[in-house]
């Protein structure tokens, strides 16, 4: 805790001020005798007290008036605030894969869940918005407040919107562009991967410190099979403008099967999608995670995508700040000025 004027916590000094004032005035003798002509109430009076009675009333007082005290020097608190202009690109993979039965009802269901779960957590001004990909990638929606018109995208996001093929890196590349245009970030240029494509080679490379208030949620059940850019050259576009992508590899292993599959009988199983069938890739997508600065998950179940997705929503659009708390001090000193009162009234000694 921190307080935005320090000097004025030096008003706590009145306290043992006054504590040593009623301590030297107790010690006083009186200078006067007041004669009580009726012994026995007097006496009755003086034997229903209790003395820690009257402690605990002061005590609360005294609590009170160093609240206030506190209150007046402005107090801040370390915390998670939500960073202003922040935002988050949902990228959600809708190739046929996501049809696969393994993680119930299917994946793409499954996924749909996570992502109404993450715009629940979000703060409200955060800006989200989202991609679909398959053999290419299209904006359903661009960053906006507006979390009810992204979730209605969510909710109408299908396999058959870009059948035929994986394109990861064309997909993280379109997200980044979308988000450096959200963050008012325009025509910046952004260097690609090293020409290498050995995965050590781009695991290994320094992280950038984040230039941008912009993070990317990428959600992927398959291998890359189609499009122009590589993964990590998507991820290394990424990684320049200083944008972390958080990954999710959605799946279990190739031997599932599909429901509803077009040109088809649903029923259809991994070898329909050539040699890697329907498993996911958690290497490659845990490769962009950490180029980029961002996290990995493996999700193998509903459940699991579910709790990356609460957890991100808790987190993303998010940075460490101080946020003032003078209004709950005041609303504390109040509840014990008022205990204190009640407590003098209750407790106060009374002639019979």
């Amino acid at each position: 805790m921190n307080f935005g004027h320090p000097l004025l916590l030096l008003t706590l000094l009145a306290i043992p001020t006054v504590l040593g004032l009623y301590r030297l005035a107790s010690r006083r003798r009186m200078r006067y005798a007041v004669r009580y002509t009726n012994v026995d109430v007097l006496a009755a009076v003086i034997a229903s007290g209790r003395p820690w009675r009257r402690w605990i009333a002061a005590g609360a007082f005294l609590l009170a008036v160093a609240t206030l005290c506190a209150a007046v020097a402005r107090p801040h608190v370390h915390r998670t605030v939500v960073s202003d202009n922040a935002t988050v690109i949902l990228v959600l993979d809708v190739s046929g894969s996501m049809q696969a039965q393994d993680v119930k009802p299917t994946r793409l269901e499954a996924a749909q869940r996570a992502l109404h779960t993450f715009l629940d957590k979000v703060p409200a001004r955060l800006k989200v918005g989202l991609v679909l990909f398959a053999g290419e990638a299209q904006v359903a929606t661009p960053p906006t407040t507006d979390h009810a018109l992204v979730s209605e995208a969510v909710d109408e996001a299908d396999y058959f919107r870009g059948f035929g093929g994986t394109a990861i890196g064309d997909a993280i590349a379109v997200a980044v562009k979308v988000g450096l245009r959200s963050a008012g970030v325009q025509g910046k240029s952004v260097s690609t991967a090293p020409q290498s494509r050995n995965l050590a080679s781009y695991t290994t490379a320094t992280v950038r410190p984040a230039s941008t208030l912009v993070s990317i949620l990428f959600l992927s059940d398959g291998h890359q099979t189609r499009g122009i850019l590589p993964p990590l050259q998507g991820a290394a576009r990424a990684r320049a403008a200083g944008i972390p992508v958080y990954t999710v590899a959605l799946g279990t292993t190739g031997n599932t099967t599909l429901r509803g599959f077009p040109g088809g009988l649903p029923g259809n199983t991994a070898p329909s999608f050539g040699r890697r069938g329907l498993a996911p890739d958690p290497k490659t997508l845990h490769a962009i995670a950490t180029l980029t600065g961002g996290k990995f998950y493996h999700a193998r179940s509903a459940g699991a995508v579910q709790d990356a997705y609460a957890s991100l929503g808790s987190k993303l659009g998010r940075k460490p700040g101080n946020m003032e708390v003078t209004d709950l001090f005041l609303a504390a000193a109040a509840g014990l000025l008022v205990l204190a009162g009640v407590l003098s009234a209750i407790w106060s000694p009374r002639l019979p």
